[in-house]
């Protein structure tokens, strides 16, 4: 399975229910805090029209997906 990146903050329960369910299901991840990181935090607005929502989630392919379920990661990953 390949791993995806999720750009997250410390404080997105969002964020924290995702890696929970990712991690219940073995989905491997790194995690990228874009209030740590200018240029994570930079992908993220490009990839959601100038907002800085989280999760995102970069995939192997170059797709992203924003606060997206569990059943739309596993889709995307082909699980």
């Amino acid at each position: 399975m390949s791993a995806v990146t999720m750009y997250s903050t410390t404080w997105c329960g969002y964020c924290r229910r995702l890696k929970s369910q990712m991690d219940r299901e073995g989905i491997a991840y790194t995690e990228v805090n874009i209030e740590l990181d200018p240029e994570a935090a930079a992908f993220v607005e490009k990839a959601n029209g100038g907002n800085q929502t989280v999760p995102t989630v970069l995939f192997p392919n170059g797709t992203t997906l924003t606060n997206p379920s569990l059943a739309q990661v596993k889709q995307t990953l082909g699980v």
